[in-house]
């Protein structure tokens, strides 16, 4: 990593506040990934590099000012200090003498193999294995696509509260996606697994057992029917992951949203938005999940917030700037791409908590209803709190049994509606990964959920 002597940074800093300024930091990173990828029995593609640079920002009132750069030389460092400074308008410069402050982090992530030290062959045979794995399932199999990734990310930031934080992030996904054929039918499966871990990651789940698992579902949803529509119970499994959750949600909490009006859940702190037996948490301490950090991209420690405690809403995730416009503390949720890009309020692991009840017993409770085992993508409006979420793979319940799978279902509702009907919480629960998107933004996070019961949702479907 290009590691710029304490001293200059924060020459930096004072730099960028010349002109005025409430507060800057300097944010700087180097990412080395690696990615391959498998389509038709073959790789068709493998690319690694090395990509730095360094942002400096300045926040003023209720703006932040943003500047970045790849050129490490002194020269453009204190140039684009300047650019952000003379964006000031209206501020008064101030004199700043200050040392650096090293923070130590709250927790600390164990990984076993640094995917660095395994060699590019043994990744390409690990994904060549899972390809025939897949391929062994069914002739019915048609179409196998592997992608596997890893990349150590370094970054430093350093602000003007004095203080400069360092994280290295260990990220390892890998992706299989199969495509069934029978007929004119075609069928998806999908199946990714991933975390802030090291190899070790493929030794606690082989990644052949996962590509077989893809298989078997497209293989089974060939066969299935389509999903009958209307209003029914419907049970989400902790095997689903939290995307619901996610979306129905978590970005409704993003305190960005909230300030500029563009959340149903503005205003609403203090007040009973979900059922008493949801509690809902953001938390990137958790051990190597695909959310965690040791800091967030603004210096803040990681740390884990309750936003709702019994179905009432306790409070939002937020970065600096938008803690500095409500006057409150930062809860560590500043998160960005890269260095091209300015930090702004993001989930990183967000769930339900666990509940008292056994899963298999809220199955029970059902006659006849609609079980999701997997979600697929949706679309949420945060300002209603309407959303539509396909279901990629469901099942119908009937006497209280997992019935036979169905294909096209989707899930329509309204999220606070759907939160507050919560009436049974398992005491499981499930991890989901993915890339969330957020103004042209893609951060690493995890969502989860325990089993639970939701008396009556529009299922769509065939009617």
């Amino acid at each position: 990593m290009n590691r710029i002597p304490d001293g200059l940074i924060a020459e930096i800093i004072r730099k960028s506040l010349i002109n005025g300024g409430d507060y800057a930091d300097v944010y700087i990173e180097q990412e080395r990934p690696l990615s391959i990828q498998l389509e038709d029995d073959k790789i068709e593609k493998l690319s690694s590099g090395s990509d730095c640079g360094i942002g400096v920002r300045v926040i003023f009132g209720d703006k932040s000012y943003y500047a970045y750069s790849n050129d490490f030389s002194e020269g453009s460092l204190f140039s684009i200090a300047g650019t952000v400074s003379r964006a000031v308008k209206g501020g008064q410069g101030r004199e700043m003498t200050f040392d650096l402050r090293k923070l130590s982090p709250g927790v600390d992530f164990k990984i076993k193999h640094y995917p660095a030290d395994i060699a590019v062959k043994e990744k390409i045979s690990l994904i060549e294995r899972s390809n025939r794995a897949a391929r062994g399932v069914s002739p019915k199999i048609k179409q196998v696509s592997i992608v596997y990734r890893d990349s150590v990310k370094n970054v430093c930031i350093a602000s003007s509260d004095g203080t400069i934080a360092e994280d290295e992030r260990i990220y390892t996904l890998a992706v299989v996606q199969v495509i069934a054929a029978e007929g004119s039918v075609l069928q998806t499966a999908y199946e990714p697994v991933g975390g802030l871990a090291g190899f070790e990651l493929f030794e606690e789940g082989p990644f052949e057992e996962i590509a077989m698992k893809a298989a078997r579902k497209a293989v089974a949803l060939l066969s299935a029917r389509k999903a009958p529509g209307g209003r029914m119970p419907v049970i989400i499994s902790a095997a689903s992951g939290g995307t619901m959750i996610h979306e129905a949600i978590g970005h409704g909490l993003e305190a960005d949203l909230v300030h500029n009006g563009l959340s149903v859940y503005k205003g609403k702190v203090g007040e009973q938005i979900a059922s008493p037996l949801v509690t809902i948490i953001d938390d990137a301490t958790l051990p190597n999940k695909r959310g965690s950090f040791r800091f967030d991209d603004e210096g803040i420690i990681s740390q884990r917030t309750v936003l709702v405690e019994k179905g009432v809403l306790k409070g939002y995730m937020y970065d600096r700037l938008t803690a500095m416009k409500e006057g409150v503390t930062s809860t560590g949720n500043g998160r960005r791409q890269s260095y091209k890009d300015r930090p702004i309020p993001r989930m990183s692991n967000t769930f339900i908590d666990r509940g008292e009840e056994d899963p298999e017993k809220i199955i029970k409770s059902i006659d006849k209803g609609f079980f999701v085992r997997k979600m697929g993508g949706g679309q949420v409006n945060t300002v209603t709190g309407e959303f539509v979420f396909e279901v990629s793979e469901g099942h119908l319940i009937e006497k209280g049994q997992i019935g036979e799978p169905v294909r096209g279902a989707t899930l329509i509702g309204n999220g606070p509606e759907v939160l507050k009907s919560i009436d049974r919480v398992g005491n499981d629960i499930g991890f989901a990964i993915g890339t969330c998107g957020k103004d042209a933004q893609g951060v690493p996070v995890s969502d989860a959920m325990p089993t639970v019961r939701i008396p009556e949702m529009v299922v769509g479907g065939e009617v």
